[in-house]
Order: C-alpha cells, then sequence, then structure tokens
C-alpha cells in the first residue's frame, strides 16, 4: 500500500477495503512516525490506505522530508609546526609553522608572524634574540622575517639559490646570524663571521640543522645521515655518519659551553656527543 505522509492533521475518515476504519490505519502509523518511517522519510500521516495488502481504498500521496542541511566544509588542516624556539630563562617558548604563523607559551611574548602575509616559500626556521625580546623566521628562499628587537641584517630572498635555505643560527649578541642551505652553503649577515662550508662539497645527504658556538666564533652542519661539519672553534665530537639510522636527523643543538652537541631524528631518537648528556628520547616509542 502506499502510506500517506506530510503536515500533522487528523486523519481522513471512512473505511479501506478489510473492513477497518481510517482512524485505525492512522493509529498504525502514529505522528511523529516511527523510526522506520523516518529512515523511509515519513514526517506524518495525513491519510489512509489499505492495510490488509489486498488492495488500495483510498490512494495518498506521499511528501518526503525536507532535504538535509548541506554538509559544513571541513576546514583544511592547519599548516605544520616546523621549528621551536625557547625563551632564554627556559621558562617559554615559541612554535612557527610553515606559514609563518607564530604560537606562544609560558614567558614568551608574540611581537608578530607572518601567518597572514602570502609567502613565496614556507618557513623552515626559527630563532630568538639573546634577550628573548624578538624573533627572526627564514624560509626556504632565505627571505628574513624579524619581529620585536630583531634587528634585520639581510637575507638571501632576492638571490637565486642553488639549494633552499633549511635552518638559521643568530650571533651570540643578536647583532648577526647564519643561514645555512641543504647543500651547506653558508650565507653570514651581521657581525656573523663566514668559517667555511660544503656548498661545493658533494655530499652523501642533505644539510638539515645548524647549530652556533658560544662565542660566534665557529659552528656545525649537520646533514640527514648524522655528518657532523665543524667550521671555526667548533669542535668536532662525533657523528652518525658512518651509523645504519633508523630514521634521518633532522636538527641539531649544542650544549651552552659548546663542548658537545646533540642530534635528533625524526623518530625522536636522541645522539649525545661530547659532554652532552642522554635524557631520554621517543626513539623506541610509536608516534602519531
Amino acid at each position: 500500500m502506499t502510506i500517506g505522509v506530510g503536515v500533522l492533521g487528523p486523519p481522513a475518515q471512512g473505511q479501506d477495503s478489510a473492513g477497518r476504519n481510517a482512524g485505525t490505519d492512522a493509529a498504525s502509523y502514529p505522528c511523529p512516525p516511527t523510526p522506520a518511517q523516518v529512515a523511509a522519510g515519513a514526517t506524518c500521516l495525513i491519510g489512509f490506505g489499505d492495510l490488509s495488502g489486498d488492495s488500495v481504498f483510498q490512494p495518498i500521496s506521499i511528501v518526503p522530508n525536507p532535504p538535509p542541511p548541506p554538509p559544513v566544509p571541513v576546514p583544511a588542516s592547519s599548516p605544520p609546526i616546523v621549528k621551536i624556539a625557547s625563551t632564554p630563562d627556559g621558562g617559554g617558548y615559541w612554535l612557527v609553522g610553515s606559514d609563518g604563523g607564530v604560537f606562544a607559551y609560558g614567558d614568551a611574548r608574540f611581537f608578530g608572524s607572518a601567518g597572514g602575509v602570502p609567502l613565496q616559500s614556507p618557513v623552515v626556521g626559527m630563532a630568538a634574540t639573546p634577550d628573548g625580546g624578538g624573533y627572526w623566521l627564514v624560509a626556504s628562499d632565505g627571505g628574513m622575517f624579524a619581529y620585536g628587537d630583531a634587528g634585520f641584517f639581510g637575507s638571501s630572498g632576492a638571490q637565486r639559490l642553488n639549494k633552499p635555505i633549511v635552518a638559521m643560527a643568530p650571533t651570540p649578541d643578536g647583532k648577526g646570524y647564519w643561514l645555512v642551505a641543504s647543500d651547506g652553503g653558508v650565507f653570514a649577515y651581521g657581525d656573523a663571521g663566514f668559517f667555511g662550508s660544503t656548498g661545493a662539497m658533494a655530499l652523501n645527504k642533505p644539510i638539515v640543522g645548524m647549530a652556533a658556538t658560544p662565542d660566534g666564533m665557529g659552528y656545525w652542519l649537520v646533514a640527514s645521515d648524522g655528518g657532523i661539519f665543524a667550521y671555526g672553534d667548533a669542535g668536532f665530537f662525533g657523528s652518525t655518519g658512518a651509523m645504519a639510522l633508523n630514521k634521518p636527523i633532522v636538527g641539531m643543538a649544542a650544549t651552552p659551553d659548546g663542548m658537545g652537541y646533540w642530534l635528533v631524528a625524526s623518530d625522536g631518537g636522541i645522539f649525545a656527543y661530547g659532554d652532552a648528556g642522554f635524557f631520554g628520547s621517543t626513539g623506541a616509542m610509536a608516534l602519531n
């Protein structure tokens, strides 16, 4: 039979071919409709029909439910976080996304970001000024963005680079900085001295990180295989260049006295050299 649906109203009067009245039929399909009727698109019975199944006494039209509202668009995923920088006292830190968006936590203050700026290339690095009153962001094309008391001392944004910039390091007094490209090319600005690079070398793996010595008279470069390249007064304390790593190295940090350093892999594995202590890692964990 045909089930009548539509707006709420009194059932029609009369009988179907089985001798049942409309009230009985309507009671079989009450308002509001049953879950099964809802699944069929019903809202409410406004007539009656033959419930015996042998004939239809009075055809009843079907009025479907209004169409469901359109689905809410799912927002695009946020740009990934690419770097972290700590405040001088260790009481806070900044995170920066590839779009240049900056997020400040603890005693880290927000001084601005490139989050609303159309970038030619993604942000790949960040560094804080010595007093924590500002920070720099660097894009893969070498474009520099200075905020707070961070000074602008130059960039490679207008240059044609052989390889993209992957990291940066500030000088101890905050009056300059180094940029390093994935081929190990080093670009020094402000009072940052140039002490050498791997730009003319054939590397086994690309450079992924950089760290400066405490006095600013040298720096280390690290490749994704953990190979270390030391320049100026930076000492060599070991590397994973000859090891078979589970995951590639993605960054490094020097100890405060410059007599050691840590390397970190993409799985969170930590490799400590010199006077750098090992305090734990996520190398054995299943990371999301």
